[in-house]
């Protein structure tokens, strides 16, 4: 064998055996030590943080999303509050979420428990990867680590909620409070899902909940839907400006809620530029997914959103997924079209988008984008 061949040949199995720790996730990186951003996470220039596209310095200042306090619609504002989120989901897609009635502990157990699990060592996070898009209980990192050509800054853990009796014993068992604090938080975020599907589904004239008889047809799929918690993990960056915790996205679902811990990283594309989203205390994120926006016809818009990720602090956060049953079809509501609102997009189904994501890298609203008729 030439000298050449040998180093061809050295290098082909330095490279694999790289790639090979690239898919044992960030946080495996980060405890053997790593100083610079390996090449694997480096985004091209006008996709990284700090580019022309866009970017978090002080002629962005940060975005004061819409506040919908959930207590007014129990109460008698609640006409008020509906508007309030018609107005947020027509110009934003997202909205924050005040006095949601989560108890504080279950918060605080949710946190602490998701940073004592990508705490453990790798062995035993490892029990769980899988690159299986549809496996039930999933450790991973990146956004689709079996297609990117280049990873994201973020390990996961996610976690399906349906049937909870079959899931439950799937998830992990260390730490040993993880399945009772998961339990206890989507219970939660389910209750407020449908609390908010009900207002939402008001606000577009497709329910009135004074008439009690009548629950519609909308809302007992949306109330039978699936759930899914994902556990983000964005590990402190030693090159933050290089590379990003998630790419330029919007969520596939109806809606997405979202519990951010005090470290900033997430932005939303909002009038052509990237604005930070300040995390308010005691408050839950909440967005529009691309089915809502294709049930609406595109009335409500999902929105384009990314993650930045931080030089010294780690970022955790807890989305909680809603969509329809895994075998719905999504399609627009009849009574949202009309002479002058024709039909905008093609029905689709929850596992047409992960066939779509399985197949290609998810960039921006490309999926969205292929269910829009011309």
């Amino acid at each position: 064998m030439s000298a050449g061949t040998s180093l061809a040949v050295e290098t082909n199995g330095e490279n694999e055996s790289m790639e090979s720790e690239f898919q044992k996730g960030v946080k495996h990186l980060c405890e053997r030590g790593i100083t610079k951003v390996p090449t694997k996470y480096i985004w091209p220039i006008p996709d990284q943080p700090n580019s022309g596209n866009g970017n978090s310095s002080a002629s962005n200042p940060n975005l004061k999303l819409p506040i919908i306090d959930f207590a007014k619609l129990q109460g008698s504002n609640r006409s008020q509050a509906i508007n309030s989120i018609r107005n947020a989901c027509e110009k934003f897609g997202f909205f924050q979420l005040v006095n949601h009635d989560i108890p504080k502990d279950a918060i605080e157990s949710i946190i602490d428990v998701s940073k004592r699990f990508f705490e453990l060592p790798f062995e035993e996070r490892s029990k769980y990867m899988s690159t299986d898009m549809r496996s039930p209980v999933r450790y991973g990192t990146s956004s689709n680590q079996n297609k990117d050509d280049i990873f994201c800054w973020r390990d996961f853990l996610k976690l399906s909620c349906q049937p909870l009796s079959d899931v439950l014993p799937l998830w992990p068992s260390s730490p040993v409070d993880l399945r009772q604090a998961v339990l206890n938080y989507s219970k939660n975020t389910k209750y407020l899902y449908l609390m908010l599907t009900e207002a939402i589904l008001e606000s577009l004239g497709l329910m009135d909940i004074t008439n009690n008889e009548n629950e519609n047809d909308e809302f007992r799929e949306f109330k039978d839907g699936s759930q899914l918690i994902v556990v983000n993990c964005y590990p402190a960056c030693p090159e933050p400006d290089l590379t990003l915790g998630l790419p330029p996205h919007s969520d596939y679902g109806l809606l997405t809620l979202l519990l951010q811990d005090e470290v900033q990283g997430l932005q939303i594309q909002y009038e052509g530029r990237w604005v930070t989203v300040e995390p308010l205390p005691d408050s839950l994120v909440v967005n529009i997914g691309d089915h809502l926006e294709i049930f609406s016809n595109g009335k409500y818009r999902s929105l384009i959103h990314r993650v930045l990720v931080n030089p010294s602090k780690s970022r955790i956060s807890i989305a909680s997924l809603h969509s329809l049953p895994f075998n719905s079809v999504v399609q627009p509501s009849p009574k949202l079209i009309n002479e002058d609102n024709p039909r905008r997009y093609m029905d689709t189904d929850f596992a047409s988008f992960l066939d779509y994501s399985s197949s290609s890298e998810s960039k921006r609203k490309s999926f969205l984008e292929s269910r829009k008729l011309s």
